[in-house]
């Protein structure tokens, strides 16, 4: 991974924004560095106006972790920037904290790639003294957040083909740079995606590659049909036409004309793209005629700007397309380019202390009101279903005999009590404990086959890609007992030191606000 590499370079650490640092030294200066503290990492609405969401990047975040440490030149340029007076930003004395810090020692809990995951859910937990668990904050997300977000667009983009059809990602000249395009071909993979044109994602991740040909090889000849011909002599064993240059259904006459001298070569031709017009249509008219020539066995590959909509409506049509060549759309996360994902302390433990505080942050929109506590998250399974999610709180656990039920935080009123008859599991794992990795990433292919079968789980409706279910999910009704005392706790406290304020100020009405 780029992490490992540039670690040898000068590390990675500093891949963050730089109000971590600040906020690590005003820790380390006021003796709260040792203090410790548990963040949570989540998103708060599914991508795409999705039912569901594909956890995605925890492999890239481990190394990244694995390989933190401040090199001597990280911090010879943390010395050289100043502040507003032009005087150092950091003290020296911070900077040799940092020197000597080995590593993070921090715990490490998260929920494993390929699964599928659902609003104000942890996929990580991160647990250790806070200026660590400060300083880790921004690279985790935007490692989890891209993964996540491309992950999920390819298992909508794959859930919206048939069985038997593949879905190709070749979006590498569309990515947002070098690392995008990595981070995108990995994601798309694991999302569901068989194959990428990505030649060193192939190398790095060991994804399969596939490839066609472009419209400049057919424009370099005088003659589509030579075209075609010279490319099947030179790639007699990878053979696919792109048959729409000048004429499509012309160029798939001249592509059965090639596939009839391939056979007698005893090799075939692999499939034909269609990259422009009515794919549709024209997916029908070709299928006819490869047919009609004993070509049943020659694929259909089409491409053109395509999405999970557009798929589906080109298959409603009656297409015979059996693989979608999917790039931009994809590997931009086109129609939502950001997950959204936060990073939000949960619970804080002064050094020398046994028992955590937990801890919210407020907010006049309910959907950014945090959850308190250590969090964890039971899913439950009936009947080989995925039946609901409830997060609870380890510091806090239901009694052992409670029947456990999933409560709507928008909504107190709408619960869900779960089957005795269910089976569950807590979702995270661990990753790190007091720094050391005891994780180890299953391949690559495993992941994949995880996704494929956590979407077969879940109940269609949740699926679908408008207006799908909502799955249930929600919080403990202990854990949401607790979070309404600490919403009422903090609020009073705020309208005690505004009423203060306000006679102070010899204010008698108070300034009106908002609820």
């Amino acid at each position: 991974m780029e992490s490992a590499r540039a670690a040898q370079e000068g590390g990675l650490s500093l891949l963050t924004d730089l109000y971590q640092l600040t906020m690590a030294q005003a820790y380390w200066a006021a003796g709260k560095a040792e203090d410790q503290a548990c963040f949570h990492l989540f998103f708060r609405a599914p991508p795409f106006g999705g039912g569901y969401t594909i956890a995605c990047g925890l492999e890239p975040a481990v190394d990244w972790l694995a390989h933190f440490r401040f090199a001597d030149s990280d911090l010879t340029y943390l010395a050289t920037l100043t502040g507003n007076d032009g005087t150092p930003l950091f003290k020296p004395e911070f900077l040799e904290y940092l020197r000597k810090m080995d590593g993070l020692q921090l715990d490490i809990d998260a929920i494993p790639e390929g699964t599928v995951v659902f609003p104000h859910e942890p996929l990580m937990r991160v647990r250790g003294s806070i200026l660590q668990a400060q300083l880790v904050e921004t690279a985790l997300l935007c490692l989890v957040n891209f993964h996540t977000l491309v992950a999920s667009k390819a298992a909508r983009i794959c859930g919206a083909v048939g069985e038997g059809e593949e879905v190709l990602e070749f979006g590498l000249r569309r990515a947002q740079g070098l690392d995008g395009a990595l981070a995108a071909t990995r994601a798309a993979y694991i999302g569901g995606c068989s194959s990428t044109s990505n030649v060193l994602a192939g190398k790095r991740f060991g994804i399969p590659v596939r490839g066609t040909h472009a419209h400049s090889w057919v424009m370099s000849f005088s003659e589509e049909l030579d075209a075609f011909k010279e490319y099947a002599r030179t790639s007699p064993n990878n053979c696919v036409l792109l048959v729409d240059t000048y004429d499509t259904l012309t160029g798939v006459r001249n592509a059965i004309e090639t596939a009839q001298l391939l056979r007698k070569s005893g090799h075939r031709l692999a499939g034909i793209r269609l990259d422009s017009g009515d794919l549709s249509w024209l997916s029908v008219r070709a299928r006819e005629m490869l047919d009609a020539a004993g070509l049943q066995d020659v694929a259909i590959l089409a491409s053109n700007d395509l999405d999970e909509h557009v798929i589906s409506s080109i298959r409603q049509q009656g297409s015979q397309i059996t693989i979608w060549g999917v790039g931009t759309k994809l590997v931009t996360a086109y129609d939502q380019p950001a997950l959204g994902g936060v990073y939000k302390l949960a619970a804080t433990k002064k050094k020398g202390e046994a028992e955590w505080k937990p801890c919210i942050k407020l907010s006049e929109q309910a959907i950014k009101v945090s959850n308190p506590g250590m969090l964890n998250v039971r899913r439950f399974t009936f009947n080989g279903e995925f039946s609901g999610d409830i997060i609870w709180d380890e510091l806090n656990p239901p009694p052992r005999d409670a029947r456990w039920t999933v409560v709507d935080p928008a909504d107190p009123t709408r619960q869900k009590a779960m089957s005795g008859r269910s089976t569950s599991e807590d979702l995270l794992i661990p990753i790190f404990r007091g720094g050391a990795l005891v994780w180890k990433a299953p391949p690559l292919s495993e992941v994949r086959a995880r996704t494929h079968a956590q979407l077969k789980m879940l109940h269609s409706g949740i699926r679908r890609l408008t207006n799908p279910h909502e799955y249930p999910c929600g919080l403990e009704p202990g854990l949401l007992a607790r979070k309404t005392e600490l919403i009422l706790a903090e609020r009073a406290k705020v309208r005690a030191s505004r009423e203060a304020a306000n006679r102070e100020a010899g204010n008698v009405t108070p300034e009106p606000r908002p609820m």
